[in-house]
């Protein structure tokens, strides 16, 4: 590849994790709330609220069941209406994001729910407020499972970004597109697919690097 080629890589490789790491953070940020509602609300739970549970559970399964392109072409408006724009990096974000969150949400549900039931009935024995038995004893167990929930979500948001350039959200996707795709440049579509496994390799192995950390401790 040409000088400019590779730079045009570079540039867009950062693009990508920017685009990725910026939705991961709020997927965090968003999905966690969400899981521990939805474990806590459910028949059984120290909080029931079976009807909210079931319409939150409802709006989940909705963004879960809708493909990614859908869903990236139904929020232009409102993707619009928040950044100003329905192209780069900053808008492929506000796709990214709501659709990684409910799949993230899910995931952490899961490992929530797995939590030895003894340890919240003996912290509940023990007093504790029900804020403290979801922050010293839900999330601690259930973290393990919670990161390599995460790491998951994130990998399968560098597919999902790299599916965006297809709409103009830059990023090595749009690179893939636009200079291997269309000028039917065999070069720089094998350097986007050997930049994208790297990637995914990298984060996957951090993740379990960080899980099997987390359960040695």
């Amino acid at each position: 590849m040409s000088p400019a080629m590779i730079e045009r890589l570079i540039g867009a490789f950062f693009d990508t994790v920017a685009m990725v790491g910026f939705s991961a953070l709020i997927a965090l940020a968003a999905g966690i709330p969400l899981a521990v509602f939805l474990v806590v609300s459910a028949p059984g739970g120290f909080v029931e609220a079976p009807r909210l549970n079931r319409a939150v559970a409802s709006v989940i399964n909705g963004f879960r069941a809708t493909p990614f392109i859908v869903l990236l072409v139904a929020l232009l408006p409102f993707t619009r209406l928040l950044t100003g724009t329905t192209i780069g990096v900053w808008a492929a974000i506000v796709p990214l994001s709501i659709s990684a969150t409910p799949f993230f949400a899910r995931i952490a549900e899961v490992s929530l729910r797995e939590v030895d039931k003894g340890l919240i009935e003996a912290a509940e024995a023990m007093g504790c407020r029900r804020r403290h038995i979801v922050r010293h004893v839900l999330l601690p167990e259930a973290l393990p499972g919670i990161v390599g929930g995460f790491t998951i979500t994130v990998v399968t948001m560098i597919g999902a970004s790299a599916m965006a350039g297809a709409v103009g959200a830059g990023g090595l996707g749009d690179m893939a597109i636009r200079y291997g795709y269309q000028r039917f440049d065999t070069t720089v579509m094998i350097a986007v697919i050997v930049v994208l496994i790297a990637l995914v390799s990298l984060v996957q192995a951090t993740g379990d690097a960080i899980v099997r950390r987390l359960r040695n401790r």
